[in-house]
């Protein structure tokens, strides 16, 4: 049994093949979501397996994109584990770690312009991979164009949540409603499920995260 194989096939369940990878991927992402709705230190640690684990899976599926952008998860899940737990002292919550916030409108909307323009970008790399390294990639990116959305969106996102800004999980929502229509798509359908909850709690996670951020002004 190849453990890193999407072939190995871990058990079938109404005629839909589930691979060891992408069953222990989907597990450990949702782990490390629900930890994050929660604001809780602990999803970077779990977000780190999901990420080593999901590498595998979307390069053998030719996800590019979603596979490069793992690379940088495991990075981000490494600062994001470390910026929550170091705070400055005027950053600290009641539990010793960074406070939520939100972030200026402007430069809200001027990330979102900069992610259209990272997706085009991105996409338009993507779709020539196989043609620049074809040892590498022997195989055309799949959906190149709204797989670099995922990618770039979430690169934004990521650093968003690194500061706990309540803005990151609107984002997650619109992130997490097109990876679940890219997944079912591409026929990885445990992984499709995965980003359907995920949308769920994104939504739960935005109402938990402004309601922190008030109770703030109830505690001064």
């Amino acid at each position: 049994m190849d453990f890193f194989n999407a072939q190995s096939i871990f058990f079938t369940v109404l005629e839909y093949k589930m691979s060891y990878l992408e069953f222990f991927a989907v597990i450990t992402g949702i782990i490390s979501v629900i930890l994050s709705a929660k604001a809780s230190i602990w999803s970077w640690p779990a977000g780190i397996v999901n990420v080593f684990l999901s590498a595998f899976l979307y390069y053998q599926t030719q996800l590019y994109p979603d596979m490069f952008l793992m690379v940088f998860f495991f990075i981000t899940n490494i600062m994001g584990w470390w910026r929550w737990a170091n705070p400055k002292p005027e950053e600290e919550d009641k539990n010793k770690e960074l406070k939520i916030s939100f972030m200026p409108l402007k430069q809200f909307l001027l990330l979102l312009i900069v992610g259209i323009a990272g997706t085009l970008l991105m996409g338009t790399l993507a779709r020539q991979l196989h043609n620049w390294l074809p040892l590498l990639f022997n195989l055309p990116s799949a959906y190149p164009f709204v797989d670099s959305f995922i990618f770039v969106m979430s690169v934004i996102t990521t650093f968003l949540m690194i500061q706990k800004r309540v803005e990151c999980w609107i984002i997650w929502l619109l992130i997490d409603i097109v990876a679940t229509y890219l997944y079912f798509l591409k026929g990885i359908k445990f992984m499709g499920i995965e980003y359907f909850i995920f949308t769920i709690i994104a939504g739960f996670a935005l109402w938990n995260w402004i309601k922190e951020y008030r109770s703030y002004s109830k505690i001064t």
